[in-house]
């Protein structure tokens, strides 16, 4: 590339393309640009690289925005100094808007734009140019950038984005005070000319509401504005562009402006003097009236406060506020006689809860109003001499007993005579009954303290010959206690102790319960009951705190010998009378480890010693053996024989069952024992029959048959004495291994 070729730009000043003297620093940047380019170049390869001077010389384009003409806008050309004419030169344009918004003519450089540009929607436009040979599209500068600017015009009006908008201010504010601001926006350029500068004006609104031209604060322009007379104002701000000049272009917004209330005006009664009635049977708290104060204030502003200042009914009468209603509710406060005084009056202020001492010069805020309340006569129920009753009577009185009196009268002139009764409802067993006509209650049987401690029942007056008016009292009947209940254990559990406890050892700690009411510093006394005070099992100890401990006095226990023990205890609870109950503790001795765990606390109906000897078990198979064996001769025999299976003859057969509880003497329990016994019972009665005479019978008998009975009894007693054989062997197979036979059922 040669020296000093250049690309040369023409500004071509239509109307619509616009040359601007901001070129020249561009062009300046632009060299500042490749300068620094080098030196960068320098500092990497740490030599200066020499290249071609770029032939590009660039100036900004201007396009003026919304052009509607019929012609596509000529932007400026492009030429080149390596261009001759000869159209060997082909110019190529890329970037933003390339091909679509920006054209160029590939001859001649001219560039255009084809379509209409807005500059809110995109303000520049960056493109590159490249000049190339036409056959063969080589390079023949290098490409290089140049911008295209949108240039506005005012052809946006000013927006409230946020409209419309609501704003409110205190009621009698003074001339501007602030009320809000808005806020317009203008899309155009608000550095070029003066299509963005607004200005605010008011178009609705006045004389009530101004608006600052520039800032757009809307403020009061009258003062003492007041709620009660209106509220709302819709007020319509105008922003206008071109500085508010004719020609801009301008839009508007709606604020609707509401007044809040504050406390300007006191409370105010519509009258004087107001006339109420109360009849003589109202009771305490019951309505008698109610009267208002207005006030046109809102919310808190308008809460009115009621009192009474003076009248001779401020101690019968009383006076409070209804919160929704606003409201001053007078009500009774004590009952009034028509007999006694049939005309109050009273004295009753209204003013604000809340008051506003910027108004205060304005007057008080108060008001006042008189009440006269006249009594009206009425036929009353008769009244109790009391509000309710309190009456004690003794557990276990007998019936008839008088428990309390109640009395009632009648409050009109008659003074009629009452009558009382028991409402049935309130004394469903009927522990009680009243005397009609003197309201004596009476008991109908004795009471029971543990079974119920209070009776309430309710007892109601009437006059007798009236109008079916009566009046109702509560009784409350308390039953005192009356130590008729002997104390016991507060719990009935078994105590568990281990074979292996050593003496002195606390089992248990044991309390006790009473229904009875205790008494003060009174509590239960312990004590082993009298049959079991010489026991050498346990102990007890009373700990003077209504409980008491149990020990061991012994060392170690068998449950062998025996598992259960019963330690009668006797409780006394020390009242009057004093009473006293003997109680069981059940003792239950169990097995346990090392570390006194208890394994288990069950009886086995049978405890044989692990560890018998092998002899032992010998003996015990030897004799099941010779059993079987002894079976299976009798058995080979009879039927050789053809005889019964047994062999005994037919004397009466008994049993000789001895029971001993020793251990073995060696032969002197096998002397003891005779076989021959067994076999001739009565032999061993000094009877032995004589074998020479042959006994006459009384009944002739089959030959070769006996009884089926017989036999059946024969085989039972042969296999009773087998068994008592084989006991004796194994018991003496046990003992002499050293083994310890016991046995409990």
């Amino acid at each position: 590339m040669r020296e000093g070729l250049g690309l040369q730009v023409f500004l071509v000043c239509l109307g619509m393309a616009v040359c601007s003297h901001a070129s020249m620093p561009q062009n300046h940047a632009h060299q500042r640009g490749l300068s620094l380019h080098r030196h960068k170049e320098r500092g990497k390869e740490g030599q200066v690289l020499h290249r071609s001077k770029r032939g590009w010389v660039w100036n900004q384009f201007f396009v003026i925005e919304e052009y509607t003409g019929p012609d596509p806008v000529l932007v400026g050309r492009l030429h080149s100094d390596v261009d001759t004419g000869d159209g060997n030169i082909k110019y190529i344009l890329s970037g933003e808007g390339a091909g679509t918004i920006f054209v160029i003519d590939d001859k001649t450089g001219n560039i255009h734009a084809t379509k209409t540009l807005d500059r809110e929607e995109q303000a520049q436009y960056t493109l590159t140019a490249q000049a190339v040979a036409r056959d063969t599209n080589k390079p023949l500068e290098p490409p290089s950038e140049f911008i295209v600017k949108v240039q506005d015009i005012n052809d946006n009006p000013p927006e409230f984005l946020h409209g419309p908008y609501y704003a409110s201010v205190p009621e009698m504010s003074n001339v501007g005070t602030s009320v809000m601001q808005v806020t317009a926006t203008d899309a155009d350029d608000p550095t070029y000319g003066n299509s963005a500068r607004l200005v605010y004006s008011i178009l609705q609104g006045q004389p009530y509401f101004s608006v600052e031209p520039q800032t757009g604060i809307i403020r009061t322009a009258l003062p003492n504005m007041d709620r009660e007379a209106r509220q709302e104002y819709d007020v319509v701000i105008q922003a206008k562009d071109m500085g508010g000049h004719m020609g801009g272009l301008s839009g508007t917004t709606e604020v609707k402006i509401t007044l809040t209330d504050v406390n300007d005006n006191p409370p105010k009664f519509p009258q004087s003097v107001y006339t109420m009635s109360v009849s003589e049977d109202k009771v305490p708290g019951e309505e008698v009236g109610r009267l208002k104060a207005k006030d046109p204030d809102l919310g808190e502003n308008g809460l009115v406060l009621y009192r009474l200042i003076e009248g001779d009914g401020m101690n019968m009468f009383e006076i409070s506020v209804d919160s929704e209603t606003q409201e001053a509710v007078i009500k009774l406060k004590k009952p009034v006689d028509f007999e006694a005084k049939r005309t109050y009056t009273l004295r009753v202020e209204a003013s604000n809860k809340f008051e506003d001492p910027r108004f205060n010069a304005w007057g008080p805020y108060k008001d006042t109003a008189t009440v006269k309340i006249m009594v009206e006569d009425a036929d009353e129920p008769p009244a109790f001499t009391s509000p309710n009753y309190t009456f004690e009577v003794e557990e276990n009185a007998p019936n008839g007993t008088v428990v309390g009196r109640v009395h009632a009268r009648d409050t009109d002139v008659a003074n009629s005579p009452i009558r009382y009764m028991i409402l049935s409802y309130t004394d469903v067993d009927q522990f009680f009954t009243i005397d009609s006509e003197k309201g004596i209650i009476k008991t109908t049987r004795p009471l029971d303290r543990e079974t119920q401690s209070w009776h309430n029942i309710s007892v109601s007056a009437a006059e007798i010959g009236g109008h079916h008016q009566d009046a109702k009292v509560r009784v409350n009947i308390k039953v005192k206690d009356l130590n008729d209940n002997a104390p016991e254990f507060a719990a009935q559990n078994d105590v568990l102790v281990c074979e292996n406890v050593a003496p002195g050892k606390l089992i248990e700690t044991v309390s006790a319960v009473d229904k009875d009411e205790m008494a003060h510093r009174q509590h239960f006394r312990f004590s082993i009951a009298p049959e079991a005070a010489n026991n050498h099992n346990f102990t007890l100890k009373d700990n003077r705190d209504s409980t008491a401990s149990i020990f061991v006095t012994r060392k170690g226990f068998s449950r062998m010998t025996q598992d259960i023990y019963f330690l009668p205890i006797e409780i006394n609870d020390n009242g009057v009378p004093p009473m006293s109950s003997t109680n069981t503790l059940t003792i239950r001795v169990c097995s346990c480890d090392s570390r006194d765990t208890i394994l288990s606390c069950n009886v086995e109906p049978f405890i044989l010693p692990a560890g018998l000897s092998t002899g032992a078990l010998i003996a015990i198979l030897a004799c099941i053996v010779i059993l079987l064996a002894i079976v299976v001769l009798f058995v080979a025999l009879r039927r050789q024989k053809k005889e019964p299976l047994i062999v005994f003859e037919e004397e009466d057969i008994r049993e000789n069952i001895i029971t001993y509880d020793d251990e073995g003497g060696g032969e002197e329990d096998t002397e003891a024992f005779d076989i021959a016994t067994l076999q001739n019972p009565d032999g061993a009665n000094g009877f032995l029959p004589r074998k020479d005479i042959k006994p006459e019978l009384q009944y002739p008998t089959r030959p070769g048959t006996r009884p089926f009975a017989t036999r059946i009894l024969r085989v039972h007693l042969f296999m009773v004495n087998f068994f008592h054989l084989s006991v004796l062997v194994v018991y003496y197979s046990t003992y002499l291994n050293g083994v310890e036979f016991e046995t409990k059922i």
